[in-house]
């Protein structure tokens, strides 16, 4: 999974893309929760302009309501859902944002706790990910910037990256793990 860079001044953004496979699973879901309100619609429509009777209807409309909201809200989740990261080199600061629609869930971390960028992979002999992280002391949780397939895509972000942020970047790949991190 490749993400864009942006660089403007001091400040770079990574975006993480949603995997195509995730936009197209929300799809059923947003079918099935539209499905379900055009049916409550539907008997509404029905209900008000007088060839029912709402109280007869009332338990289905519900039912079918919470049955299309509980459906479709996990469907526009996975539809709209962005992952970026900022990294603000004049207030020391990394905003990770995890956007879904118009909800924003951001956290804030100092860019003073950490001091280099790392390349690292997952060890699987198959399907080989390099992973880009912003990595600190023992006990700083590192921060994935960006996966890709290819260790030069990878190695090219963490130079660029290490450029912009005047940090360090390390080549891990093919060593084993510390036992005590």
């Amino acid at each position: 999974m490749t993400g864009a860079m942006t660089v403007d001044g001091s400040i770079v953004r990574i975006d993480r893309p949603m995997p195509w496979l995730g936009r197209l699973l929300s799809l059923p879901l947003l079918a099935a929760s539209t499905y379900l309100l055009w049916n409550v619609a539907l008997g509404l429509k029905q209900d008000f302009s007088g060839f029912g009777r709402l109280a007869d209807d009332l338990v289905p409309v519900l039912v079918f309501t919470g049955l299309g909201l509980l459906v479709g809200i996990p469907g526009l989740i996975l539809l709209t859902f962005r992952y970026f990261i900022v990294l603000n080199e004049t207030r020391r600061q990394v905003v990770i944002t995890r956007q879904f629609g118009p909800l924003n869930i951001r956290s804030s971390r100092d860019l003073a706790d950490y001091h280099f960028i790392s390349i690292t992979d997952d060890y699987d002999p198959a399907l080989t990910m390099y992973d880009v992280n912003l990595c600190g002391n023992k006990g700083t949780v590192p921060i994935e910037l960006s996966s890709f397939t290819s260790r030069d895509e990878a190695t090219r972000l963490a130079n660029e990256l290490a450029r912009s942020l005047k940090l360090p970047a390390r080549d891990y790949v093919g060593t084993e793990p510390d036992e005590d991190a």
